[in-house]
């Protein structure tokens, strides 16, 4: 049997690329967006409450990722990046169907529009649901998860002083919190977890409007080289 399902509304967000978005939500708090709702579920009516509750589930779609052939085996980057483990043992992006759940903070509501924090999703992605969580029954004390017991370890982020500068030129003109944004993107490194980079290479990604670009000067440290808005 088949099923259709269609977007409830289309996310906002802070992340223009999907490199450097965090792996899970909640590991960048400066993270934003906005979810706007479609028609009918722009009325008041289709979020009256919500305003009772700090977050919500958010079920989605990883639209950049969608597959013909569904995947039975991926290569989480927690493990490495080489080994493989199956893909329901795992939150990676290739899914079955292409769906994906994120809890997010919940900063405003209003009729066809939730602004949202702690968010780990790209810009236009399809949102199919929204869920109030429910603390007593989300939080399990007795949870375990052997792959991802703790939080990955955060990189101490360094700035050329001339761009940290320009990052909060850049923050005060979006009115974003933008370089809480980038140090808490880079210090999860990014980059995928097989690559040992040199001090030469360069990587970047575009958050709101501003293209940010950082290296890796020795093993454990990130510095950040560039902020620019995008021309």
């Amino acid at each position: 049997m088949i099923h259709t399902v269609s977007p409830i509304g289309y996310l906002r967000s802070c992340f223009k690329e999907k490199f450097a978005i965090p792996r899970q939500p909640q590991l960048a708090p400066a993270a934003r967006g906005v979810l706007e709702l479609l028609p009918p579920f722009d009325q008041p009516q289709a979020v009256e409450g919500l305003e009772q509750v700090s977050h919500v589930w958010l079920l989605f779609l990883f639209h950049q990722t969608l597959e013909d052939a569904p995947r039975l085996r991926v290569r989480p980057p927690r493990l490495g990046g080489n080994r493989m483990v199956g893909v329901f043992a795992t939150r990676a992006t290739h899914r079955p169907n292409g769906i994906g759940q994120s809890v997010v903070r919940l900063d405003a509501v209003a009729p066809g529009r939730l602004e949202v924090s702690g968010i780990d999703l790209l810009d236009g992605t399809p949102i199919l649901d929204i869920k109030p969580y429910v603390p007593y029954a989300d939080l399990r004390a007795d949870a375990h998860n052997a792959m991802a017991e703790d939080a990955p370890t955060a990189l101490p982020v360094e700035w050329l002083p001339e761009v940290l500068a320009q990052a909060h030129q850049e923050a005060e003109r979006l009115q974003q919190p933008l370089v809480e944004l980038i140090e808490q993107c880079l210090a999860q490194d990014p980059r995928p977890a097989y690559q040992t980079p040199s001090p030469e290479r360069r990587y970047g990604t575009r958050l709101w409007d501003v293209d940010v670009r950082w290296h890796y000067p020795a093993p454990g440290r990130i510095r950040v080289l560039q902020v620019l808005r995008a021309g």
